[in-house]
């Protein structure tokens, strides 16, 4: 019986790991060995709006700090128009902080979006899931 418990116990454990996993694509690189990516997991387009979520981070890897999530990166999550080449913030993390979007991002003025990451995420956009 403890067997069998250890061992739900485990799948369960890798189970959740799965679901929630982060793959980095790198898209610019900036100032001083810092980059730039977005979580091509992450990714999706908003029904309501028709735009392209997408979530982005800061990383330094010659100082060993790679990109990652809420809770473990530093980074934004935006809503793009690929067409327009706008975008709308939906909010921004890091570790000290919760994570909140914003529930008015829809109705914010569209910015002028970053070409690299347009660039990036644009050309896949009619396979990401619609939610």
């Amino acid at each position: 019986m403890r067997r069998a418990l250890a061992l739900a116990a485990l799948i369960a454990l890798g189970a959740a790991g799965t679901a929630s996993a982060e793959t980095w694509k790198k898209y610019a690189s900036g100032d001083n060995g810092t980059e730039w990516s977005y979580d091509t997991d992450y990714s999706y387009k908003d029904a309501a709006s028709g735009r392209i979520v997408v979530m982005k981070a800061i990383s330094k890897p010659s100082a060993s700090i790679m990109p990652g999530g809420p809770g473990k990166g530093v980074g934004f999550v935006e809503a793009l128009d690929c067409n327009k080449g706008t975008t709308q913030p939906m909010g921004a993390y890091k570790p000290s902080s919760e994570f909140v979007v914003n529930a008015e991002w829809r109705r914010q003025t569209a910015k002028k979006a970053d070409p690299d990451l347009l660039s990036a995420v644009c050309p896949g956009a009619s396979k990401l899931p619609v939610k």
